[in-house]
């Protein structure tokens, strides 16, 4: 049996996407159109992406309505991201979306980001449902998460400063790569030897135990001023380039280690051998061939597309079906907020 019609709508960084959904998982139309604008800085830059947001939002619509064959009045909801995500950018999405809702007389449902993350997979694979150990990670985010079931999120850990992705769309700014940053890293680090520099693993000892306050955590400040450092050195010795695809290799071996460890740490002392990745880092092809390494032959990997991955309108949708079937409408007096808490989340131990 079908669920409602879902029009989900995503502005929180550089992303304009709209999706329609046939809830659950039925994807009728899904458009994304990637800001190339903050290339030539690399990185976003808050105040474009919020005016590139205004300047795309209908088009972006009105296409994912075309591809989906349906009308705005077809539609049973709309939902949106609320946030985290840039204060500006998260605006623009949040006011479409609740002048739509208002004018159509159709039910608002507020999303949070991240929880939108751990939807994602579960529009291309059926198995991608709780109990799973997650590992979000994404340009402002790295979590670990134990989720038992769909709303109820216990925190493991999480970043302590940088960010995951912003670690790597910084290094690769240092080593002279294009925005963003991962793929420009990964496609490098393919072509270097990752064992050529030995870069720390922060925040990860063998010597660490359960109830350890770093047991979980992540830390990858410290990783990136190593990288700093090395480059400085090398350049005032001779050339970076023989070295620079050497260099992206062994600080993504280092990151991914770190992300890898941690998440196992999670599987064995949760018990659950299902992880689930979301977020743009999880499509970081090392990342996953390490993890299904370390899960086989018993364990369980679950991850979306490429496609799915980044920032869409499609994820949105989804985890706004789930808000939706357990009545939490948004008013329309809502408003966007980039600290906005994790619903059902829970500090826990493993």
């Amino acid at each position: 049996m079908s669920g409602p019609l879902i029009l989900g709508l995503e502005t929180s960084c550089d992303e304009t996407s709209a999706a329609v959904l046939l809830a659950p998982n039925t994807l009728r139309g899904h458009v994304i159109y990637s800001q190339d604008e903050h290339a030539l800085f690399g990185g976003v830059v808050p105040e474009i992406a919020a005016r590139a947001h205004v300047q795309r939002i209908d088009e972006v619509v009105d296409q994912a309505l075309a591809e989906a064959g349906c009308a705005l009045s077809d539609l049973d909801a709309v939902a949106v991201t609320a946030g985290p995500g840039l204060i500006g950018a998260l605006l623009v999405g949040v006011c479409w979306a609740k002048a739509t809702a208002f004018g159509l007389g159709k039910p608002l449902v507020a999303v949070h980001h991240m929880e939108a993350h751990l939807f994602a997979p579960s529009l291309e694979n059926a198995d991608a449902v709780p109990p799973f150990v997650a590992l979000l990670v994404s340009g402002g985010h790295t979590l670990l998460l134990h989720v038992p079931e769909w709303g109820v999120y216990h925190m493991l850990g999480q970043t302590r400063d940088d960010a995951a992705g912003e670690a790597f769309d910084k290094v690769a700014r240092l080593l002279g790569m294009a925005y963003p940053g991962g793929p420009a890293i990964e496609a490098a680090a393919s072509r270097g030897d990752e064992a050529r520099y030995d870069f720390p693993r922060p925040m990860f000892r063998r010597n660490q135990r359960p109830g350890d306050n770093d047991f979980y955590d992540f830390s990858f400040s410290g990783l990136k001023t190593a990288v700093v450092t090395l480059v400085r050195e090398i350049e005032a010795d001779r050339s970076l380039d023989p070295e620079r695809d050497n260099v992206a290799a062994s600080f993504q071996a280092a990151a991914t280690d770190v992300l890898m460890e941690k998440t196992m740490r999670a599987v064995e002392e949760t018990g659950c051998r299902r992880v689930l990745l979301g977020g743009g880092v999880s499509a970081n092809g090392r990342l996953r061939e390490a993890l299904a390494r370390r899960l086989a032959p018993s364990g369980q990997l679950l991850h979306a597309s490429t496609r799915l991955s980044l920032d869409n309108g499609a994820m949105v949708a989804r985890a706004g079906a789930f808000r939706l079937e357990r009545g939490e409408v948004a008013s329309l007096d809502a408003s966007a907020d980039p600290n906005l808490p994790f619903p059902g989340l829970m500090q826990a131990s493993a």
